[in-house]
């Protein structure tokens, strides 16, 4: 096998799974039991991806006080309902698959809690070809990508694993900044929520999951 890369990280949301209408109908819920106006669909999917907690500061503009009661809003309505309304993106597990039965260790590196992350990963039955699951911590305190990014290095080079050639797959620039703040390069996936413009960074860019399984294992 000729690859450039040692290890592997992969993003979840718009990575893995379109896990997006999950998300924002929580986010609506949320709004709703918080008496403020429903940001309007394409509102909402900026949400997606990014830490929350820097969406409600960022995007809704709530106060810390704010943003810890609507993070518990959400977080009990998206681990009930939300997490399992998602969709597995065509051919990505074929990928991940491939890459659990090459000699390449892999982590997942996702912003999103890791209760929901390995809920939605058991749901999909792909929880099995990772050696690692990483995530943001439950009370998201790690929950910025280069956060997650470090400790996801941290774990793979526990287990023993060769980190001096690592790779993100990601679709938004948060992946890109992330990974760059490790000095780890990123693949960035055309099929995710991220703009072209998010693209600005990143080693390649790939438009299917056969482009990306070449990329990743030659």
């Amino acid at each position: 096998m000729t690859t450039p890369y040692s290890c592997i990280l992969f993003d979840l949301d718009g990575t893995i799974v379109d896990s997006a209408p999950g998300i924002t109908a929580t986010l609506a819920y949320m709004f709703e039991q918080l008496g403020k106006p429903i940001p309007t669909p394409s509102e909402l999917l900026r949400y997606v991806g990014p830490p929350l907690l820097d969406s409600f500061r960022d995007l809704a503009g709530f106060s810390p006080e704010e943003s810890a009661r609507a993070l518990g809003i959400y977080r009990e309505k998206y681990l009930n309902v939300g997490a399992y309304d998602a969709t597995q993106y065509p051919g990505v597990g074929l990928v991940l698959k491939a890459v659990h039965e090459s000699p390449l260790p892999m982590s997942l590196a996702t912003s999103k809690p890791e209760t929901p992350a390995t809920l939605i990963l058991e749901h999909f039955n792909l929880a099995r070809y990772f050696d690692i699951i990483t995530g943001a911590s439950d009370d998201e305190v790690r929950s910025a990508k280069k956060d997650v990014v470090a400790e996801a290095l941290i774990r793979l080079e526990a287990m023993g694993a060769d980190i001096s050639r690592p790779v993100l797959v990601g679709d938004r620039e948060h992946d890109v900044h992330g990974a760059a703040a490790n000095d780890v390069p990123t693949i960035f996936v055309e099929w995710g929520y991220g703009s072209v413009a998010e693209q600005a960074g990143s080693v390649a860019v790939v438009k299917t999951p056969e482009e990306l399984k070449t990329l990743l294992l030659g």
